[in-house]
């Protein structure tokens, strides 16, 4: 009785936390609420997310404040076609002593932005595979871990294919969310140039401590979830799946393929940790719902048809739901 008093007692922490945390972030960032919100549920997930947009939404700026909040370390890495898994993870080198040392490479950080991921070839690419799955690194038969929490965020050009190696789809499962970022309204782009035109600057008080993160990831496993709200997820993950017995007419007539049993596991600890983020101790179909499309859109495969018609992976989602 007395540890689920503590729990609940961490659940309300939480909830402030998040709302102070938030705050905090829109001193230097303007509007993008669910975009920090995607990025935040994904980090105390222990997950990874993959982030799409145009050049210029401040993708960089973004997870750098969100790093300086949370007082977690922060590297940046630019994928081009000629970056070696060297240059992500670090190599053997002969020291003095004609001794081999490892020197570690930019991987070996809390937060790491993956800048343009689909810039590099596939070989480059997957030298993330072992580091986001099980948050260690092997290099010439020695194992390396990382330090937790570790959180892998990866940029996307969606308009400047030319040069690119579209992510396998091995790796793309492994991202708990695929985050669409737009361009600011018309007000907030106003507010943007205001504050970054002149010589104020905001300074990012750091929020939540990395020993609280990891409380707040063990937390999030503990949430308890409804058998309903576990069949709604499961049902939802298997509607995107054609010709199998619970696919809709939608799903059929417009998806080559749909989503794996990790969209329902992610689908179910995301939505735990949103209901936590807005002060309940359990999630319901609407937090499920709420978390649907950065989980699914990924996921599932558009055919020729749903091309030519011009039906979206979002529309398809929305549907199923």
């Amino acid at each position: 009785m007395e540890s689920i008093k503590n729990d609940v007692d961490l659940a309300d922490k939480f909830h402030v936390a998040y709302e102070k945390l938030t705050n905090e972030i829109s001193k230097v960032i303007v509007g993008q609420e669910e975009v920090i919100k995607f990025v935040l549920i994904s980090i105390f997930c222990q997950g990874h997310s993959l982030l799409v947009g145009v050049p210029g939404l401040a993708k960089t700026l973004l997870i750098k404040t969100i790093s300086e909040a949370l007082d977690l370390s922060f590297n940046r890495i630019q994928f081009t076609p000629d970056l070696m898994p060297s240059d992500i993870l670090g190599a053997e080198t002969l020291d003095s002593q004609r001794n081999f040392k490892f020197i570690k490479g930019p991987i070996f950080a809390n937060i790491i932005l993956a800048d343009e991921i689909n810039r590099t070839p596939p070989k480059t690419q997957a030298a993330l595979l072992e580091s986001m799955q099980e948050f260690s690194v092997t290099i010439a038969g020695q194992h390396h871990k990382l330090d937790l929490p570790f959180f892998v965020l990866a940029t996307q050009n969606p308009i400047e294919q030319e040069g690119t190696y579209p992510l396998p789809e091995a790796q793309l499962d492994r991202f708990m969310f695929n985050i669409v970022l737009d361009y600011p309204t018309y007000e907030q782009e106003v507010e943007i140039v205001k504050n970054t035109t002149g010589i104020k600057e905001s300074k990012i008080s750091k929020i939540i401590e990395k020993d609280e993160i990891l409380l707040f990831q063990k937390l999030v496993k503990k949430v308890p979830v409804a058998d309903n709200v576990i069949e709604y997820a499961v049902n939802l993950a298997q509607k995107t799946r054609p010709n199998t017995s619970h696919a809709t007419e939608m799903t059929n007539n417009y998806l080559e393929w749909g989503a794996g049993p990790r969209a329902s596991q992610y689908l179910i600890t995301s939505a735990k940790c949103h209901a936590l983020l807005n002060g309940k101790y359990s999630p319901d179909i609407e937090d499920v719902q709420m978390v649907a499309k950065p989980t699914l859109r990924h996921r599932i495969l558009r055919n020729f048809k749903a091309e030519a018609e011009e039906i979206t992976v979002d529309g398809i989602i929305t549907k199923s739901l």
